[in-house]
């Protein structure tokens, strides 16, 4: 198994901030890539009806997952927050005790890896 830490995440979109919305997830995104090189996957869709956002994340370790948290919390969390309504949380990999902290106020789901691969 890896040590990758990976994320789904889904979010309701809050009536009337589309445009706030989507100004964040562009910045986000344009940051994230930009200054995270552990962030191996970071990518956002949307439903059809454009009210919820899922996010998929996967970070190469614990310390790159914590990278991401500490630029999200001192960045975006505030307008995060205003815009986007956690849903569900579920939590892939074995994500250190540092990072299960940080995050514990989302309440996520852990999943732990039982079987197969990476290529």
């Amino acid at each position: 198994m890896s040590a990758h830490v990976s994320w789904v995440l889904e979010l309701n979109i809050q009536p009337g901030r589309d445009a706030d919305f989507r100004a964040l997830m562009a910045e986000m995104v344009a940051a994230t890539k930009a200054n995270e090189p552990g962030t191996l996957n970071y990518e956002w869709s949307v439903t059809a009806d454009g009210k919820q956002c899922h996010t998929c994340e996967r970070y190469a370790d614990s310390d790159a997952t914590m990278a991401h948290l500490d630029n999200f919390g001192s960045k975006y969390a505030e307008r995060f927050m205003a815009v986007l309504t956690p849903v569900r949380f579920t939590i892939y990999g074995t994500p250190s005790d540092e990072v299960k902290a940080a995050l514990a106020g989302f309440h996520p789901t852990y999943v732990a890896p039982a079987a197969g691969f990476i290529r």
